[in-house]
């Protein structure tokens, strides 16, 4: 009987050890915070990753993500020193640095984090926008802005209990109703600087035009007279010509001159001349003269 009772026990022995060994041990991981509560109340907070001990029921165990977040707010809109508005969108990074303190202020709960963490990053945006031009935030010194940025919210979440480590601003934009007339200042600038640049196209135009008009003219000029040359120069080579011709034998000179003339009369059409017969051009006709 005892034996019967024995190995009907035991499995059931072993089952609710298991679940008591169970029950008081919980795991923190390598990317985790843990915090140990006795009814409500935080009892230790430094754990090291591994396993670890509690009184089931008395206790629970609340863990939270150690690694480096990420808040994504949306765009918010500031004043500058010169009272203009912007619209700033950024982004922080951070983490949680003291476990105990984040639950205490936040309850573990990520929307209200969120919002917490938001409230103290705009409070820095808006005192840092607040000392700075539209242009100082826009070319300035980004660099030393983020800086700051980031410790004056380091500085304000620490009493969430969190860390953080990065503030950015991913764009700075004006307001739609400052935008437009800021893009109609720009698009009469640019106009003003193409209508200069195409004064001074069609400029260098007429410019390049009168330039080659000129030389077009110096061209035929240079190349007439250097025809004119050319004719007189070969005027006076024929003119030579016939001298020497003429030097050599005048009388059959003269006779084809005058063979010429008639060939050039005769082939002009007319039919009428009216020339005294003894007349100088009709000299050959002569039959003395012919002879």
């Amino acid at each position: 009987m005892n034996s019967a009772k024995l190995k009907l026990f035991l499995p059931v022995g072993i089952v609710v050890l298991a679940l008591g060994v169970y029950a008081s041990t919980f795991v923190v991981n390598q990317w985790e915070l843990a915090l140990k509560l006795r009814l409500g109340e935080i009892v230790d907070s430094d754990y090291e990753p591994g396993l670890h001990f509690m009184v089931p029921v008395l206790n629970n165990v609340k863990k939270f993500d150690a690694r480096i977040q990420t808040l994504d707010s949306r765009p918010e809109r500031f004043l500058t020193i010169e009272k203009k508005d912007v619209i700033v969108d950024s982004y922080a990074k951070w983490r949680i640095a003291n476990v105990s303190q984040f639950f205490r202020s936040t309850g573990g709960d990520e929307d209200k984090t969120a919002r917490l963490l938001s409230e103290r990053i705009n409070t820095s945006l808006r005192d840092e926008f607040g000392k700075r031009t539209i242009q100082e935030v826009v070319s300035g010194e980004r660099a030393e802005i983020m800086q700051l940025l980031t410790d004056d919210s380091d500085a304000k979440a620490a009493e969430l209990g969190v860390e953080i480590i990065d503030v950015r601003v991913k764009q700075i934009d004006l307001p739609p109703e400052v935008s437009e007339s800021v893009y109609g200042r720009m698009r009469a600038e640019r106009e003003r600087v193409a209508r200069d640049l195409r004064a001074l196209g069609a400029e260098a135009a007429e410019r390049i035009r009168a330039d080659a008009d000129r030389q077009r003219e110096v061209i035929l000029a240079e190349a007439f007279r250097e025809a004119e040359q050319l004719r007189g120069s070969g005027d006076a080579k024929a003119a030579e010509i016939y001298a020497k011709a003429y030097n050599q034998n005048p009388e059959f000179y003269a006779f084809f001159r005058s063979l010429s003339a008639y060939e050039n009369v005769f082939d002009s059409g007319g039919d009428v001349m009216v020339l005294r017969p003894d007349s100088e051009f009709f000299r050959y006709f002569d039959s003395k003269a012919s002879r």
